[in-house]
């Protein structure tokens, strides 16, 4: 029977949704034809498909070939289904056993020399494939990818031939079900050479705040003059922060996917993202007539960094109010909506004054009051809320910086080990960290004795606080509780945490 069914996968965000290519070959003059809503590569797939079927040395069938891509409402682009359609033509036209085809998903764009080339956002497709118990044939540079998930089965091919004579068995080809990433993971020498926090000497009170940021996930705003280490603190965040779970590498690795990223130069590290100041709203949470991911769901799992926090365009950094909420960010236009992750910590620096400097009677500064008070209102109060540590950065006095020894500074392992036991303690307790808590949960988790709820209420009428930062103190206050793995939250606890709103104090 002139008539052949495969299995693939499109690419909707982070999504699989299985693609179906029929083909039917019958009489009448040599034609050929792809329905079912597919775009522009799509439709240049007959010719790319015609030359490779030619030159490996197969027989492109004459009549009238009408291959259909469904459900044909789901829009089909890129070259993921040129090996699709390349072999179901062959299993029409019984070059290929067609009952060979029944338990693979097939995915590869072609060369005209037949050579199976990579695709991109595979893993998404990889990880569907092997939840439905099928086999995946995917190009062979796309391997490493495809194995990530557990319980995969992955053939890699090279080029269209080679994956023929496997389906006629005259060369049968391994089926993969390990991968070779986390067979070799990165070694501990790479470990090492990541950038430490014992590099930074001095700023207790930052280092404190970075370390309190780390145990519960909270997003961080570092204010100080230029030079006094902002930078050199938000790199060194990840190196304190828990190591991932394999399914917290998965998630990471399927948004990787999607903006094809080398995977095995980042398996298991968490992303760290820092976008130019002039970034577009589109660049930082996604967009596009086919909406792409933006920065915030490329560091989702890990840490987005906003250096020069005022001088971004007001706008955009509107749009991280939602996300910094939600966790996740949805794109909506016209054909389709998507919906990715942004689970990502924020941290950002910001100078105090236009000039740089604090404004100090000691300082040289030409701020007048108006320039000072617009450049920091280019920060909302609404996205201020969301921030939890606002801390200032100071100068780092010269005798510090000439003599402190650097074996006096506690290394990134040192801190790592406390931050993970605080973690540990709040995945006990909730079952996630303490910024993800929910109002329910803080009246549960969060309970402070009656004292210190006056003192709280004196700070809310003093700073003119919101609810939602009045719930972040109580976050914070939980998460410095259980970095001394105290089952409650002391006096001591909830002034830190109220230290850390300086921008607040500063307002007054």
């Amino acid at each position: 029977m002139p008539l052949s069914i495969i299995k693939t996968r499109a690419a909707l965000g982070l999504s699989a949704p299985l693609v179906t290519v029929e083909t039917h070959i019958s009489g009448g003059l040599p034609s050929l034809s792809i329905v079912g809503l597919p775009e522009t590569a799509v439709k240049e797939s007959r010719d790319r498909v015609r030359s490779a079927i030619i030159n490996s040395q197969f027989e492109f069938p004459l009549g009238r070939i009408t291959i259909h891509l469904g459900p044909a409402e789901l829009a089909k682009e890129g070259g993921r289904y040129d090996l699709a359609i390349a072999l179901s033509i062959l299993a029409a036209s019984n070059q290929v056993p067609p009952d060979r085809l029944n338990q693979l998903e097939v995915y590869g764009e072609l060369a005209l020399s037949g050579k199976v080339q990579p695709v991109k956002a595979l893993l998404p497709s990889c990880i569907e494939c092997f939840q439905n118990n099928h086999t995946a044939v995917v190009p062979h540079q796309n391997l490493a990818e495809a194995c990530l998930p557990e319980n995969c089965k992955c053939i890699a091919v090279k080029d269209l031939a080679q994956i023929c004579a496997h389906l006629n068995n005259m060369h049968v080809l391994e089926t993969q079900s390990h991968c070779p990433i986390i067979a070799s993971s990165y070694s501990q020498a790479e470990v090492q050479d990541q950038p430490d926090l014992s590099d930074i000497k001095g700023q207790p009170q930052a280092k404190r705040a970075l370390e309190v940021a780390a145990a519960g996930g909270h997003n961080l705003l570092m204010s100080g003059p230029p030079g006094t280490g902002k930078t050199m603190l938000a790199s060194r965040l990840g190196s304190i922060l828990p190591d991932v779970s394999h399914e917290e590498a998965l998630e990471i690795a399927k948004v990787q996917s999607l903006s094809n990223t080398s995977l095995a130069q980042n398996w298991k590290q968490r992303p760290f993202r820092s976008p130019h100041h002039t970034a577009s709203s589109a660049a930082l949470v996604g967009g596009g007539s086919n909406p792409r991911p933006g920065e915030i769901t490329l560091a989702s799992l890990g840490i987005l960094f906003l250096d020069e926090l005022p001088e971004f365009d007001r706008k955009v950094l509107e749009v991280l109010r939602e996300p910094l909420e939600s966790g996740e960010i949805t794109i909506s236009r016209a054909k389709h909506q998507v919906t990715y992750p942004a689970n990502f910590q924020l941290v950002a620096a910001m100078n105090p004054t236009p000039c740089g400097k604090q404004c100090q009677p000691e300082d040289t500064c030409y701020c007048t009051p108006q320039k000072i008070e617009k450049y920091r209102s280019k920060i909302s109060g609404p996205l201020l809320d969301r921030i939890d540590l606002q801390i200032e950065v100071n100068a780092i006095s010269k005798d510090v910086l000439l003599h402190q020894n650097h074996s006096q500074e506690e290394t990134s392992h040192q801190v790592k080990t406390r931050v993970s036991q605080a973690r540990q303690i709040q995945l006990d307790r909730a079952g996630k960290t303490n910024h993800l808590l929910n109002s329910k949960e803080i009246a549960r988790y969060c309970k402070i004795q009656s004292q210190d709820a006056q003192l709280l209420s004196q700070a809310i009428d003093r700073l003119g606080l919101s609810a939602r930062a009045y719930h972040r103190i109580l976050k914070v206050a939980r998460t410095i509780a259980d970095l001394e793995q105290s089952h409650e939250i002391a006096t001591h606890h909830l002034t830190e945490a109220l230290s850390y709103r300086k921008l607040d104090f500063s307002k007054r």
